[in-house]
């Protein structure tokens, strides 16, 4: 008889004793941690503590000094920058404070962005951006520009725009630093549904207890080292 035991979830990202220079200041100092396959992990910390720096090693946007960053076992720091740019459009989201939108592209066309850079074909296209405009609540708004859309459908639009590729790791700084409290709510519940239904892991850099508590681990930072660490019981 077949086991009907839930096989544990994977070690999706692993980061080994990784270490970031800027001008002669050690902004990261060997910092190490794991993150399975759909978990949600919050990175915190006083500003200045590497947050945003750890960040960026982890999407292969700036590269450690020294240690290691594997993604899936491919280790980030063996690759050249086509190789990174690939990892970034095909298995890495990223959502921003400030949304980033495209400003010459409507809503949709900014969720599409990412599937037609991946070659996704058009009826495929128009299927995934309708199904995740629909579920971030702002479907009504598919044609509008982004000057046009509140800093709250802005985010939800970043928000569809980074899971449009199926990504397997969604890396987030600050997405609610930029919208009021009722807002921010709103898109910390969708950001927390939508791990979970899509199985996404989830690395979100917060200044904010009430982002973090969507997370089921903290990694407290200071001065570019990993201080602390504790359980969170988001579910």
């Amino acid at each position: 008889m077949k086991s009907t035991t839930p096989t544990p979830p994977s070690t999706l990202l692993r980061a080994r004793q990784v270490g970031r220079t800027y001008a002669g200041r050690a902004v990261l100092r060997g910092v190490s941690f794991d993150l399975k396959a759909g978990e949600r992990l919050a990175l915190v910390g006083p500003s200045g503590s590497g947050k945003t720096t750890l960040l960026n090693c982890l999407g292969g946007v700036d590269r450690p000094d020294s240690g290691s960053i594997e993604l899936n076992g491919v280790a980030l720091e063996t690759l050249n920058g086509d190789q990174l740019a690939e990892v970034r459009r095909r298995r890495l989201g990223t959502i921003f404070q400030f949304f980033h939108l495209l400003p010459t592209l409507t809503a949709a066309e900014n969720v599409e962005l990412p599937l037609q850079l991946n070659g996704v074909n058009s009826t495929e296209r128009v299927r995934r951006v309708q199904q995740l405009l629909d579920r971030v609540q702002v479907s009504h708004r598919a044609d509008a520009w982004p000057a046009q859309l509140s800093g709250g459908e802005m985010q939800r639009v970043a928000i569809a725009r980074a899971l449009a590729h199926q990504p397997e790791l969604l890396l987030a700084d600050e997405p609610t630093g930029n919208l009021d409290s009722k807002n921010g709510a709103n898109i910390l519940r969708l950001l927390r549904e939508l791990s979970n239904e899509t199985g996404t892991a989830l690395v979100l850099v917060t200044h904010s207890p009430e982002a973090a508590a969507i997370c089921h681990r903290e990694l407290e930072l200071r001065d570019g080292e990993v201080v602390g660490e504790r359980l969170l019981s988001a579910s």
